[in-house]
């Protein structure tokens, strides 16, 4: 058997215990699962096994702005956001059922792929690498953020100012296989997928944080039964191997 039949296996028999496979290929329906850039990975392998386990078809989205999108009414079932995000969503009847916390994401930095990986196994040897990189790239939102504050707390904002870049709209992966900065930290699974750059290396344990996301069915969906089990089945321990597939790891406990 192959890797995939063995995953694809093991699924089923988790699933049967979830109660999932009873929407056989007869009972088919659709749904959209929607996310942004720093989870949508993770969907789209997640929606994966669930179109194989129960035959319904998942639409996994990329939105720029999930919140604008939810705020518009667009035409979803799922979204995927930060949990304190869901909770909010939920107070305000947006999202309906329980919030499914399925995944967390760590920082990683990018480099051209081909290029040697970077010793990142202390805070010193972050610093030095940091230090020894021409150029440095990263966001001002969601995991960019943390990184600026990393660099504020090791004091390495000043000493990098001259060059360093903001990316934003776009995977700063993207600007490394571009030529653009020599390095850029940003998620791991969102690293993972830029063709032309690779994962040079994860954060030390100290300096490790993470973004973390969970799952809720939206109040508009007009299938709520399979979006609800879509919903378990993303946050279901059994289905860890999808949720690392993409580079992350399963909701801290």
């Amino acid at each position: 058997m192959t890797q995939w039949t063995n995953v694809a296996a093991a699924l089923c028999l988790a699933v049967l215990g979830q109660g999932l496979l009873g929407q056989g290929a007869g009972q088919a329906a659709e749904i959209t699962v929607v996310g942004g850039m720093g989870v949508i990975s993770g969907i789209r392998d997640l929606a994966a096994g669930f179109e194989l386990v129960t035959g319904n078809k998942v639409n996994a989205v990329f939105a720029p702005n999930v919140m604008a999108m939810v705020a518009s009414g667009a035409p979803a079932d799922i979204v995927a956001l930060n949990p304190p995000v869901i909770d909010d969503l939920i107070k305000s009847g947006k999202i309906v059922g329980p919030r499914v916390d399925f995944a967390r994401a760590g920082i990683g930095v990018a480099i051209k792929k081909g290029a040697p990986k970077l010793d990142l196994s202390t805070v010193d040897a972050f610093k030095r690498a940091m230090l020894e990189a021409k150029s440095i790239g990263y966001s001002t939102a969601g995991s960019g953020l943390m990184v600026a504050k990393i660099m504020q707390d090791l004091g390495l904002t000043e000493p990098l100012k001259a060059r360093t870049k903001f990316l934003d709209g776009f995977p700063a992966a993207e600007a490394v296989a571009r030529g653009e900065v020599e390095i850029a930290l940003q998620q791991i699974n969102v690293i993972l997928p830029v063709a032309g750059a690779e994962l040079g290396g994860v954060l030390p344990p100290e300096l490790q944080q993470y973004n973390a996301f969970a799952a809720g069915v939206l109040a508009g969906s007009k299938e709520k039964e399979v979006a609800a089990a879509m919903v378990k089945f993303m946050g279901a321990p059994e289905n860890v191997v999808l949720v690392r597939k993409s580079g992350m790891e399963p909701p801290a406990k």
